[in-house]
């Protein structure tokens, strides 16, 4: 009787020190898969900063001998690195702010209000889902032809500004939201307008926040369409211009200069992400307020 405690204590300090070996099996495996999806950004960024010579080099070093930063400046003297920036800045930033207010009423619509043939309409937004997007590339392109818009950032901005897998998403968050909220809302005397903006939608901050962080990244990285509809260096956005500076065969690109494009143009994407990261993982984990 006297051995039973001595043999659950050595039992409990077994299964703990399993317990202990798992979480440190799953750390190391986790810190492995980290590695291995940053060393293509770390082999970015270092050939970025060596001379032209040491591209190729055999074998590969994962520490530049010296910081070229000259390459930067070389960058910046050949292209327009300025205005792409500028572009890609303001087409994402107002593809972002528009699709996600046009997505949030169209899910309040959807969830909270009654109008004929909702769910039908409803049902034809969710079919575009299944289209793919390169099959609207030839009448969008027909259409900004049509309106004169070619080459100007509303080509570039307005196809962007609606999507149904926003509407879907800021839908199903709403439909997550108590009714009594609303109730009150109407006592107070708010109209649906206010119980939308002052109500629903600052309760639906974590999906919006999640919502723009996708559009923002599907604007930044776009480059079908910014090639179709822009001809001008003025015009062309991030991805159009780094494509320029890749010349036909190997020999003739500078891989220090279009690594130093690429290493730049995922700066923002990694602030952005940082700045709402917490919103995004708190949008994806949850559906809305519950009752």
């Amino acid at each position: 009787m006297q051995g039973e405690p001595l043999l659950n204590r050595k039992a409990a300090k077994v299964a703990l020190n399993a317990t202990q070996l798992q979480g440190l099996a799953l750390w190391l495996l986790m810190l492995a898969g980290a590695v291995l999806m940053a060393l293509p950004f770390w082999v970015m960024v270092v050939t970025s900063l060596v001379t032209p010579e040491a591209v190729f080099q055999v074998p590969p070093r994962l520490w530049p001998e010296g910081w070229h930063w000259e390459n930067y400046q070389r960058l910046f003297a050949l292209a327009p690195m300025g205005v792409y920036f500028f572009n890609s800045v303001l087409v994402s930033v107002v593809t972002t702010v528009g699709h996600v207010l046009c997505s949030a009423m169209a899910g309040y619509a959807f969830s909270r209000m009654h109008f004929p043939h909702k769910n039908k309409i409803f049902f034809l937004f969710l079919v575009t889902l299944m289209v793919p997007p390169q099959v609207n590339i030839v009448p969008l392109f027909f259409l900004m032809k049509t309106f004169h818009w070619l080459d100007t950032y509303a080509a570039l901005i307005v196809p962007g500004l609606f999507g149904a897998f926003g509407v879907f998403m800021l839908r199903q968050w709403f439909n997550g939201l108590p009714k009594e909220l609303e109730d009150a809302a109407r006592i107070d005397g708010c109209n649906p307008w206010q119980i939308f903006w002052r109500v629903a939608l600052p309760l639906a901050t974590p999906a919006l926040a999640a919502l723009a962080i996708f559009v923002f990244l599907g604007a930044w990285n776009s480059f079908m369409w910014p090639l179709i509809v822009t001809n001008s260096d003025s015009m062309r956005t991030l991805p159009v211009g780094i494509a320029t500076l890749k010349g036909s065969f190997r020999d003739t690109t500078d891989w220090t200069i279009l690594m130093a494009a690429a290493t730049l143009s995922i700066l923002p994407v990694v602030g952005v992400f940082l700045l709402g990261q917490k919103q995004f993982m708190q949008g994806l984990m949850t559906g809305g307020s519950k009752e």
